[in-house]
């Protein structure tokens, strides 16, 4: 049986044992949220025998100095494991806002150590003492003098728990920054442009808008945010101030109770339009399905779905 080393322990594994549930199972504690090779909440640093089911999850120089996600391994032989540790292989941040948009969203503003070179819509994994959890950048690069979150906190979770007691001043560490599939390019200009959310999926969305306006997007832009009830539209008054000072933007704000009606109605103005849509697996689904039954082109669709943890 394959041996697995972290530290000065070491024990035996099945061969083709799940990496994650083998540490996990033995007390080392690795952090974990999609199991799906999405969040990288799990990685770590591997020297010998592992069979990685997705090895594009992860960038050459990445896998060159030895890291891989947990989730996604499978032990193959002896393998030595180093966990990845926020306080050394991170950065560090510090709160510097952390105020309630809604009864169940809780805005986090995060002042990084040193500076991070991002563009909206992007992911971050964020750490608060060995618990990590990823989130999408809601704030807009060379504008907005912090890193923005928008913070679910409607179910219980290890990150969303602790992060209903930050302060202004605690420290938190960064960790891994991705692509994530939303992003505005300069080429759609003149083109129509719809952004759809369901609940905290419009955090990238609003630095994806802010981005867009920005750079003086010139075709409409339609943004539709699905919440449960109407309490939980918490950008409602932002939206609606933005679009009273940009013509071409209009705000839809969709209850779960409107949803069958709402998309019904839902008909392309064009087939240029170019759509975002992010947010809960079962909402990107159902806003997906209508987009293409009314026309819309699959390549001109993005999705960035939200994976509940486990």
């Amino acid at each position: 049986m394959p041996e697995l080393y972290v530290g000065e322990r070491h024990w035996p594994v099945t061969t083709g044992s799940n990496l994650l549930d083998a540490l996990n199972q033995a007390g080392v504690a690795v952090p974990f949220s999609c199991r799906a090779g999405s969040c990288h909440a799990c990685l770590v640093r591997c020297q010998g025998e592992v069979e990685d089911k997705q090895p594009q999850a992860l960038s050459p120089a990445q896998r060159q100095d030895g890291w891989r996600l947990a989730c996604q391994c499978r032990v193959s032989g002896d393998l030595k494991v180093q966990v990845f540790d926020p306080l050394r292989d991170g950065s560090a941040a510090k709160v510097v806002g952390a105020d309630w948009l809604s009864p169940t969203v809780l805005r986090l503003r995060l002042q990084p150590e040193r500076g991070l070179r991002y563009r909206a819509g992007q992911h971050l994994v964020l750490w608060a003492g060995q618990v990590a959890r990823p989130y999408s950048l809601a704030s807009l690069p060379q504008q907005d003098p912090y890193l923005e979150f928008h913070i679910d906190c409607r179910q219980p979770g290890a990150f969303s728990d602790a992060a209903r007691h930050f302060k202004i001043g605690d420290a938190l560490n960064l960790g891994e920054l991705r692509g994530g599939a939303l992003q505005y390019d300069p080429d759609w200009q003149a083109r129509p442009l719809w952004l759809l959310a369901s609940g905290t999926g419009l955090g990238p969305l609003w630095g994806v808008l802010r981005e867009a306006l920005r750079q003086d997007h010139q075709g409409a832009i339609r943004v539709i945010h699905l919440a449960h009830d109407a309490q939980a539209h918490y950008l409602a008054e932002p939206l609606t101030a933005l679009a009273a000072q940009h013509q071409n933007l209009t705000v839809e704000l969709w209850t779960a109770d409107e949803l069958a009606q709402a998309l019904g109605q839902l008909r392309l103005i064009s087939r240029q339009t170019l759509a975002l849509v992010c947010g809960h697996p079962d909402s990107v689904e159902a806003l997906s399905k209508r987009l293409f039954l009314a026309g819309l082109p699959r390549n001109q669709l993005l999705a960035d779905v939200f994976l509940p943890r486990g």
